[in-house]
């Protein structure tokens, strides 16, 4: 098949670690042709959706891990394959890409789908799930915020649509910094915030739970380091072999048929303790620690997903 990757700079990335590489590593082993652009590079022409990109060759070798071709101008719609894979912001210009590849649907297949993508971001879509979740609101009102914080105490607030860790403030019932950080983000945002009820479970690690085509494969721990609250590998959490619970299992059995009937192959979900926190589906990652704690090719398995419904 013909696969175009609209991802962030493919030069840059750290082929231990990063799940779009390792996507593209697997494709290209299963034969399968390789199209690099950035998001900037996706465009509406006249009635086609378009992309100024490279063919690429890739290679386990840091540094020298990807060969690119000339830049050329292709017509997405001549492609099997668009892989969505840029990291958030879940900003405008990532909500118009969604709108663009919407159009290429469904003679070219876009992983994850990205109209539920635009509609099930990853702090929302857990709405749809309240008896896994933990206590939660989501506002830009200050009263409505204290008021969530007055009754539970110890709670977590970060910006509905940030990600990495980014923006994330553990408020504990005698923090005082609640107002603070309302003008803060309302500073240079307009978005909402989100509270939720703080989980001591998280120093035991937050796991993320790889789903593909809804269904398990597997989970990582991702252990805070000393003195952190958030586990976030991109804020320094360390990575940890662990087993899928009986509790994941039903978290999974409950939201996977729902991923799986809006086109959510490649999903990763965040659980602490027995709550389920957030369903990533715009850029998930954890595959390559994944496969080194548990000897398992989950981009095989991703693969395998994606040429049954292109069969």
């Amino acid at each position: 098949m013909k696969i175009a990757f609209q991802m962030d700079p493919i030069q840059s990335v750290d082929i231990n670690a990063d799940s779009s590489f390792r996507l593209a590593e697997e494709a290209q082993a299963r034969g399968h042709e390789l199209f690099y652009y950035s998001p900037d590079k996706l465009a509406y022409e006249e009635g086609e959706i378009t992309a100024r990109g490279q063919t690429m060759t890739v290679r386990r070798e840091q540094g020298n891990h990807v060969d690119i071709g000339p830049e050329t101008r292709v017509n997405l719609r001549d492609y099997d394959v668009v892989w969505l894979r840029q990291d958030p912001p879940f900003d405008m210009h990532y909500i118009t890409s969604t709108h663009l590849l919407d159009r290429l649907m469904p003679e070219t297949l876009v992983v994850n789908d990205p109209f539920w993508v635009r509609n099930y971001p990853e702090k929302l879509l857990v709405l749809d799930f309240p008896d896994l979740t933990p206590p939660t609101t989501i506002a830009r009102d200050l009263d409505t915020i204290k008021a969530f914080k007055e009754k539970h105490g110890d709670v977590i607030l970060k910006p509905l649509y940030g990600n990495g860790g980014a923006g994330v403030f553990r408020l504990d019932r005698n923090d005082r910094n609640l107002t603070s950080l309302h003008e803060l983000f309302s500073g240079f945002s307009r978005e909402p915030l989100i509270v939720q009820k703080f989980l001591p479970d998280v120093s035991n690690g937050d796991k993320r739970v790889i789903l593909v085509d809804g269904e398990p494969v597997g989970a990582i721990n991702r252990v805070p380091a000393a003195g952190e609250t958030r586990s976030n590998m991109h804020v320094g959490g360390r990575p940890e072999k662990v087993a899928l619970s009986a509790r994941d299992l039903e978290i999974c059995a409950a939201i996977g048929p729902l991923l799986r009937e809006k086109g959510q192959v490649f999903v990763g979900i965040d659980v602490i303790g027995d709550y389920l926190t957030e369903i990533n589906v715009t850029s998930p990652t954890g595959i390559q620690e994944l496969e080194r704690f548990d000897g398992i090719n989950v981009a095989e398995k991703i693969w395998q997903a994606i040429e049954a419904k292109r069969a």
